[in-house]
Order: structure tokens, then C-alpha cells, then sequence
């Protein structure tokens, strides 16, 4: 039990400490739009390419993670889009539940998983990011390039998105690299991992400072069932997938975090720059958020990682 607490609550300390200086008026608000957009840009790139770089593609593991995370991610996507018709919701507000069933928040996911499942799961960590981020990017937007408000809904409109998303192209660089078979070292390589070491706990001020509660009273339902599909259907999907497929504790450890993290804060951005309900975004967030609180240690509990 001391390492489930030792994992998550630093975690999750850094995302209250940000949701209190940002009602404490710390900064402006236009000052939290420019360390969002440092952290959407700069600072989250400059984590995922060494992360993705270094991690092994080859691990006996590695297959394990990658189908159970990936493939179940895309069964409940799959399953979102069939149910559409039975969603009483406009397009943009579908846009937002179907990021928040499948979105996740890796910077809670890749501490949380380090600090509980030990340093031997970094390696298996960076690869559920590094397969799993660009995956759920891709139908995120082209489900919003469908359906946001004001998108032309093209598959040139879709394309354009895609190419100027940070998250897939620094996934896409660090896979490259990875492939290329140089050693993520060297000067170039320094700078962007010491950039990149500001991403996780800034990151976590970000989602803390960004939650919003505001609407979330005004749509229990549908935020119940959002939080009920992303922080227990899908880890739990997850885990006994990787269980199935011969993933060993420390996979399916890593498989049940990357399915139980919150939603992310970048799906906000997201919603407000492509058309979706970006409130109903946020109240997303801020339930799964603080839901996750509570259900990342159950499960663990659950599932005897604690």
C-alpha cells in the first residue's frame, strides 16, 4: 500500500497545487494560456521524443502493451461511433464524450506507473505512450474534423490537422529515431531530454490550473458515464487483454495504469481549437481527474499491486 501512496500522491498533489494557484490568482489568465501552450508545444515534444527513442520496441513485453492498449483503446472507439445515433448530443458535444471515453492523461500515467510498478516499467511506459498518444490523436481528430462545429469535415481538412499535431509528430520523430538506430545521446540529445524533464511536473500544474467544475453539476450523467467507461471498463479491458496475451505483472501493471489515467488536458485544447464542446471537455476532465484519485488506488488494490 505504501508504494500505491508513494506513486499517486505526489501525483496528484502537483495537479491540486496547480487547481490552487490558479483560483489563487498566481497568474493572469493569459499567463496560464502561455505555459498551456509551452507545455502543448515545446515542452511535452521535448519529453516524447527521448522517450519513444529510447524505449524497446524488441522487449518480450512489448507486444503485450502495445495490442492490449492500442486494441482495446480502439474496440471502445469503434463502440463510440456505433452508439453515436444513441447519444442525444450535437456533434460537438459527441466530439467531447468520445475524447473523453478514450483520451488519457500520460503525464499522471507515466509517474504514477514509475513510482508504483518501479523503475523496471519506464521502459514499458514510454512505449504505451509512444504507440498509444499518436493512436487516440489520430481518431480524435478525425472524429472532431467529422463533427466539430465549424470544420468542413474533409479528408484534406483531416490530413492538415494531423500534420500540425506536436504529440504525433514528436512521437513520429522519436519512433524515427528509434528505428535509425543512433543512441539517444549526444549534446542534441541532452538539451531536448533537460527540456523535456520540465513536462511531467509542469504538466501536472497545467491539468490542475485547467480543471473546471463549473459544468460539470449540470451534467452528472453524462459525466458519470464517461468516468465510468474511462476509469473502469477501460482499465480493466486493459489488463486482463495483457493477461491474455502473456504480458507479465509489470506489463499488465502498466497496461491497467495507461487505461485508468484521467482525461487529458491536451483533449481540451483540443475541443477549443477544433469545434468540440469545450466545456463539456473540461467537465470531463476535471470528473475523471479527481475520479481517478480514488479509482487508480482500487484497482491497484483490486488487481494486487498494492
Amino acid at each position: 500500500m505504501s508504494g500505491v501512496l508513494n506513486g499517486v500522491l505526489p501525483v496528484f498533489g502537483l495537479i491540486a497545487l496547480g487547481w490552487l494557484l490558479r483560483r489563487g490568482a498566481f497568474l493572469e489568465e493569459s499567463g496560464w494560456r502561455a505555459v498551456e501552450r509551452l507545455s502543448y508545444f515545446v515542452l511535452y515534444p521535448s519529453f516524447l521524443i527521448p522517450a519513444v527513442w529510447g524505449a524497446d520496441f524488441g522487449a518480450g513485453a512489448a507486444g503485450p502493451v502495445a495490442a492490449s492498449t492500442v486494441g482495446v483503446t480502439m474496440a471502445f472507439a469503434i463502440a463510440a461511433l456505433l452508439a453515436r445515433p444513441l447519444i442525444r448530443l450535437d456533434g460537438p458535444g459527441f466530439t467531447s464524450v468520445f475524447q473523453g471515453v478514450i483520451r488519457w492523461n500520460g503525464f499522471v500515467f507515466l509517474p504514477v506507473a514509475t513510482g508504483v510498478l518501479g523503475p523496471e516499467s519506464v521502459g514499458l511506459a514510454a512505449l504505451a505512450f509512444g504507440i498509444l498518444a499518436p493512436a487516440v490523436n489520430v481518431v480524435c481528430v478525425l472524429v472532431l474534423t467529422r463533427w466539430g462545429a465549424g470544420q468542413a469535415g474533409s479528408l484534406g481538412g483531416a490530413l492538415t490537422s494531423l500534420a500540425r499535431n506536436p504529440i504525433i509528430l514528436s512521437c513520429a520523430a522519436g519512433a524515427l529515431l528509434n528505428l535509425s538506430g543512433l543512441e539517444p545521446s549526444g549534446p542534441v540529445a541532452g538539451l531536448i531530454r533537460l527540456t523535456g524533464e520540465a513536462a511531467v511536473p509542469l504538466g501536472l500544474l497545467v491539468v490542475g490550473a485547467g480543471l473546471s467544475f463549473t459544468h460539470a453539476a449540470g451534467r452528472p450523467v453524462t459525466l458519470g458515464a464517461i468516468a465510468l467507461i474511462k476509469l473502469v471498463a477501460l482499465p480493466v479491458g486493459m489488463v486482463l487483454v495483457c493477461g491474455w496475451l502473456g504480458g507479465d505483472r509489470t506489463a499488465q501493471g502498466v497496461a491497467l495504469l495507461a487505461g485508468a489515467s484521467p482525461g487529458a488536458a491536451a483533449a481540451y485544447v483540443m475541443a477549443r481549437q477544433m469545434g468540440g464542446d469545450a466545456p463539456l471537455m473540461a467537465g470531463s476532465i476535471a470528473f475523471t481527474t479527481v475520479g481517478s484519485a480514488i479509482t487508480i488506488p482500487l484497482l491497484l488494490i483490486a488487481f494486487g499491486y498494492a
